[in-house]
């Protein structure tokens, strides 16, 4: 059917739903589900109700805040020059449903205004009821509403589509963007274009603060390699941007009024944070060097996904292995368990050129192992020892083999891996 037919169809409908009675059809859910919201809230559904504009000052304090303001060239390319030709124009709200950029083709802006679908407006569905704006922040998801859809009967002559926009660093809900225009402007396909261009702004942020990860890396790498023990740099929120001395965790849950001094962070435990250009140092406590680390479980069990899980007093976490890890550290824990030359020798240890031999055959190949032992080390500080290497002391050390002795670290030709794999046991 084409616009006009299809209005009159959802005009039948709307008076059904207002007046109790059965529709000729059933409105889409999403229109249902607002309708119910408007009654329920006491939105006239023929009074064209508005509320107080935003000043001036206020708008643009709004439109400074919001992280839109950085997506808005990737809207309005994506968006602006079919608007001209189809007579629509584009809206941008924040979260709360105020109107903050509005553009789009002349004629339309005017007819618009009559409406106050303007700047500063408040397009909020418990203002204005169903549109494409308030109702795609209500159902956070991509709305279309199409002449009398509308609850409101003087927005019956419109048809809009919104999508809303989500921060992708930690989906926080930012706005909608949203194309309206006169009826006959309609299309099935304007939905799709208009939250294509939405996912489009989300990919734009996301890339953004890859950006500024990368910043503040480069700017506290240098500081990061001086320091002993565990920390790591963190964005505003709590995203990581480097780390040394531990396995770097995706995201720190950082207190909502985070500062300098000292804080307690879940799985972290007792830290130090301090700022840095773009966000926080944070330095992880080392008060309790021998007690912070009370066991490591060294998982071997799975083929080709090794592992260590670090628990202590701040929690525990997991590191994956690289194959040259996961021979290093089952050397480690085999010594530990007194296996192999030396042991005793060591307290349980092994020097470079120990491991040396047992990993490549070849005592004089250190400059390998250390260079191996150095890259595990950060990621397992407080875990392993060094001079010689070993697990540290008061570390309960568990090593999770394969059913099949056979099955242990396939992929080694280690001399000491492969007479490992004869008579291995389940658990060292």
């Amino acid at each position: 059917m084409d616009s006009r037919q299809a209005a009159r169809l959802l005009k039948g409908i709307r008076a059904a739903a207002l007046s109790g009675h059965a529709p000729p059809t059933a409105p889409r859910p999403e229109i249902a589900a607002s309708w119910r919201r408007m009654l329920a809230g006491g939105v006239h559904p023929d009074r064209d109700a508005r509320s107080r504009m935003l000043s001036l000052a206020e708008t643009e304090r709004r439109r400074h805040d919001s992280p839109l303001r950085e997506v808005l060239p990737v809207l309005r390319e994506g968006l602006l020059p079919a608007l001209d030709e189809t007579l629509h124009i584009m809206v941008v709200s924040d979260a709360e449903g105020r109107l903050l950029w509005r553009e789009g083709h002349a004629s339309i802006l005017k007819k618009a205004d009559r409406l106050g679908f303007e700047v500063g407006a408040d397009w909020d569905e418990s203002v204005v009821g169903t549109n494409g704006v308030g109702t795609a922040l209500v159902a956070r998801r991509p709305v279309q509403v199409f002449s009398a859809e509308h609850f409101v009967s003087s927005h019956h002559d419109w048809t809009c589509a919104g999508a809303p926009v989500h921060d992708p660093r930690d989906g926080r809900l930012l706005g909608v963007v949203d194309v309206s225009g006169p009826l006959a402007t309609m299309h099935p396909a304007t939905l799709a274009w208009v939250s294509s261009v939405a996912r489009l702004a989300e990919t734009e942020l996301r890339v953004r603060h890859l950006r500024s990860l990368e910043g503040l890396r480069a700017v506290a790498a240098p500081l990061l390699a001086r320091l002993p023990g565990r920390a790591l740099a963190v964005d505003g929120l709590g995203w990581t941007a480097a780390v040394t001395g531990m396995a770097p965790p995706e995201r720190v849950v950082l207190p909502k009024s985070c500062g300098p001094g000292p804080v307690w962070l879940p799985a972290l435990g007792d830290c130090v944070v301090e700022a840095l250009p773009g966000g926080w140092l944070v330095r992880v406590a080392e008060a309790r060097t021998a007690g912070e680390v009370g066991r490591v479980v060294l998982d071997l069990g799975r083929p080709r996904r090794w592992s260590a899980t670090v628990s202590g007093a701040a929690g525990s976490w997991t590191q994956e292995l690289s194959p040259r890890h996961a021979e290093l550290l089952f050397l480690l824990a085999r010594a530990r368990d007194g296996g192999g030359p030396g042991a005793e020798a060591h307290g349980g240890g092994r020097t470079a050129a120990e491991l040396a031999q047992e990993i490549f055959g070849d005592a004089t190949r250190t400059v390998t192992v250390r260079a191996e032992m150095s890259r595990v080390r950060r990621h397992l500080a407080g875990v392993l020892a060094h001079r010689p290497y070993r697990f540290a002391e008061g570390v309960e050390v568990e090593v999770l083999l394969p059913p099949d002795p056979s099955d242990l670290l396939p992929h080694s030709t280690a001399p000491a891996v492969v007479r490992a794999r004869t008579g291995a046991e389940r658990r060292l």
